[in-house]
């Protein structure tokens, strides 16, 4: 199905760039600590929305960000739009003592470069020009203002920071617009159009319910026309798209809340509107943990999607986290950086600053990796980035520490994971601590989301792991080779040095009975006397 690149196609693509660098194997050298990189740890964007105004500020690897810091007012600057034409002057005042703090915080924290942008509201409104003077002005701060169409583009490019080479449309849905752009694959983003289908906009038409949604459907109609090819997949950004989506979570019963790559399907999607349509607000809030201010503005972003869904009859809808904000980060990086594994290398930014010793998530790596003789590219990567991130979580509590591994693989901020991948890489990091989810707090409802032999795979990665990670605390395949044979149903430890014989102790000879106990084979050990 046409959509997010593999895992397999990033491995593959990794693979072809990274020639030239044997000793790192398929994902190349690690980008996060050259100067491009480095540049890039501390970008601070300000998007002045018609309903928000928020700054963020990027830190870590590039690639594969940290958000430093990310604060948000409700300012409704697009409210009342439709009346008078001009921005909310409540909302003005609102978003100009905002903007003052944002740029003196970022200016305390030395971001550079701070990016100032400004969408809908300030684009339309009559008196937006004299707002952009009067930041200016008061804050020292130059707003640039985006066309709907370049909008788009950066909604789509922040897109492609979680999911490189995704393929479908993007829809951005704001306060005041609603943007739609195509990602063509490779990282191209082709045809883009723009449209006043934001709720704050619908709010402001006359003749009720009926109006408005003769207005969409009206608007819609003209939109896609501009996508002649139905996209297979949807990818959804903006805050009310995922008040959406966390709603369908609700009515489901879903285990994992985690928005980004969250899959719907449009007759989900059309359920849940109608769940909506039943349910009192107060009632949703309530259930969801979201703002009053957002969630009034559900009911119409609801009607836009139940009318996008049903012209477009994508295959599947994926929510994304990343969006404009993130767009503006990818504008920055090169085509080398963009083009890098968002997994790998933030699990590689994780270990070089928070492992006990960074570097041997690459020896571990090599020494489990006999036991997966079969893995295709997709899975190598999650071995490799559940290697890297190991002993990151090494300084929580030792009773707390399985479980906080799982929580950190399964909740982090990371792009290029489905679901399905979150929870693989979580249940491996919980194994690498504990050797059975009892008293763990472990939710059994996650294991859904992995087919069984995947949960039992986990598993074994997980006490794998367990046991090379202190078998030799420092270079174990200097040590010790393992050995699978599927057919003789054998697990071979071969001890390469005399030292060996002494590392093979008491606990470790238990590590690697377990581990051959979880995968039913024979365990033996041979060599070194």
């Amino acid at each position: 199905m046409t959509g997010a690149m593999t895992g397999i196609d990033l491995a593959e693509r990794q693979a072809d760039m990274d020639d030239n660098h044997p000793e790192w194997g398929p994902f190349g050298v690690p980008l996060f600590d050259g100067p491009e990189a480095q540049a890039l740890t501390r970008v601070a964007v300000i998007d002045i929305g018609s309903n928000s105004v928020r700054m963020v500020i990027f830190d870590g690897a590039a690639r594969s960000p940290a958000y430093f810091y990310n604060e948000k007012i409700l300012c409704g600057l697009g409210a009342g739009f439709s009346e008078t034409g001009r921005l909310n002057a409540e909302g003005k005042d609102r978003a100009l003592k905002a903007l003052k703090r944002f740029a003196a915080l970022a200016c305390g924290v030395g971001a550079s470069p701070l990016l100032t942008v400004a969408t809908a509201a300030v684009r339309d409104a009559e008196d937006g020009p004299a707002f952009r003077v009067q930041v200016l002005a008061e804050t020292g701060l130059e707003i640039q203002i985006l066309s709907g169409e370049e909008e788009a583009r950066l909604s789509a490019q922040g897109v492609l920071l979680g999911w490189p080479g995704a393929e479908g449309l993007v829809c951005d849905i704001g306060g005041s617009s609603m943007e739609l752009a195509e990602l063509k694959g490779g990282g191209a983003v082709g045809a883009r159009a723009t449209s006043d289908l934001g709720p704050l906009k619908l709010m402001g038409l006359k003749g009720g319910k009926k109006a408005i949604t003769a207005h969409i459907k009206t608007r819609l109609a003209d939109l896609v026309r501009t996508f002649p090819d139905r996209p297979k997949r949807l990818f959804l950004v903006g805050g009310s798209w995922r008040a959406i989506a966390r709603i369908d979570m609700e009515r489901r019963g879903y285990p994992l809340k985690v928005l980004h790559e969250y899959r719907m399907t449009p007759k989900s999607i059309l359920e849940t509107i109608r769940y909506i349509e039943d349910t009192g607000i107060d009632e949703l809030r309530a259930r969801t943990g979201t703002s009053e201010a957002r969630m009034r503005l559900v009911p119409l972003a609801a009607q836009v999607l139940k009318a996008l869904v049903r012209q477009l009859k994508p295959k599947e809808v994926a929510v994304s986290a990343y969006g404009l904000r993130e767009g503006l980060l990818y504008d920055q990086m090169s085509d080398a950086l963009r083009h890098r594994d968002p997994l790998i290398e933030s699990a590689r930014h994780s270990e070089a600053q928070n492992a006990r010793m960074p570097g041997f998530g690459r020896a571990l790596n090599r020494f489990i990796a006999p036991l997966f003789p079969g893995a295709k590219p997709a899975k190598r990567r999650l071995i490799r980035a559940a290697c890297l991130l190991h002993d990151v979580s090494w300084r929580a509590h030792p009773d707390y520490r399985a479980e906080v591994c799982f929580d950190n693989a399964t909740r982090a901020n990371l792009g290029g994971l489905t679901h399905g991948e979150r929870v693989y890489l979580g249940l491996a990091l919980l194994h690498r601590y504990k050797s059975n989810r009892e008293a763990t707090g472990f939710n059994d409802a996650l294991l859904e989301l992995l087919p069984e032999d995947q949960v039992r795979e986990a598993e074994i990665l997980g006490r794998a792991m367990r046991f090379g990670a202190m078998f030799a605390v420092a270079a174990p395949e200097e040590h010790g080779a393992l050995t699978y044979r599927p057919k003789r149903r054998e697990l071979t430890l071969t001890l390469a040095t005399s030292e060996a014989r002494d590392l093979f102790g008491e606990v470790a000879e238990a590590r690697f009975n377990a581990l051959a106990q979880a995968m039913d084979v024979t365990a033996l050990v041979v060599g070194a006397g």
